[in-house]
């Protein structure tokens, strides 16, 4: 079932939360290194939350992420597949039809897999929005069996831009050269900004699979110095107050 949503300038923010489990062996390390001496033993182990979100903004449903995606999803070699995204919106009362938007906070497949179902669109009537950056960058497995079957559905942004009032999107690079957060009011989504809550008392540990982690580190002060409160992706739990 859904976690208890928010509401912020307005809009109804319903955290979804798509699958819980560990990387899998093709990509753990067993944690990223940033981690060792910070919080954990070398050999303990870190369990995942992969969480999207719906918006509920002036009569349009807007989703942020898609999850994991089915067990034929390009996250199958070390994500929980299946995802459990579309059973989580129709506990809220939402169908994949319903969706008048996806955005997309980057093309890492814990984050896009659940785009595409069978090689179809699972959200057939929505524009999908990304950055341009993020589209020319997309790695070749996730532009064949992600954006191609996506179509004329993708929608290109350059930027920060507000595709829809009180719903902006912050283009915030490091993770992937494309990577954006969405902010709602003082409330920020913030995809993979942010990967454990060490960062927040420490912005500048890195994370292993950063693109460009002094960029990153760039992206998640100034998402901490903006934002009121967090909706992330993989924390144990969806939203995290900041203190002022």
């Amino acid at each position: 079932m859904p976690h208890e949503s928010r509401i912020e300038a307005g809009i109804e923010i319903i955290p979804l939360c798509d699958a819980v489990g560990p990387m899998g062996a093709a990509i753990r390390k067993p944690l990223p290194e940033m981690f060792r001496g910070a919080s954990f033993p070398a050999d303990a182990e870190w369990v995942l939350h992969f969480h999207c979100y719906l918006l509920l903004a002036a009569g349009r449903t807007i989703l942020v992420d898609t999850g994991v995606g089915g067990a034929d999803s390009p996250a199958a070699s070390w994500a929980p597949v299946p995802g459990r995204l579309v059973a989580e919106m129709a506990a809220a009362g939402v169908k994949p039809a319903d969706v008048d938007a996806v955005v997309i906070t980057h093309l890492h497949s814990d984050h896009a897999g659940g785009c595409v179902a069978g090689g179809a669109p699972v959200f057939a009537n929505a524009r999908h929005l990304i950055q341009r950056a993020e589209l020319d960058w997309v790695s070749r497995p996730m532009r064949e069996q992600v954006v191609a079957p996506l179509g004329d559905r993708v929608e290109a942004v350059s930027g920060d831009v507000e595709p829809f009032p009180g719903v902006r999107l912050l283009h915030t690079p490091g993770h992937t050269p494309g990577h954006q957060c969405v902010a709602v009011g003082d409330l920020v989504l913030s995809g993979d900004v942010l990967h454990h809550p060490v960062q927040l008392d420490d912005p500048t540990i890195t994370y292993v699979y950063d693109e460009d982690p002094a960029e990153a580190v760039r992206s998640r002060k100034a998402v901490l110095s903006r934002a009121r409160v967090l909706a992330t992706a993989h924390f144990a739990e969806p939203f995290t107050s900041l203190s002022s």
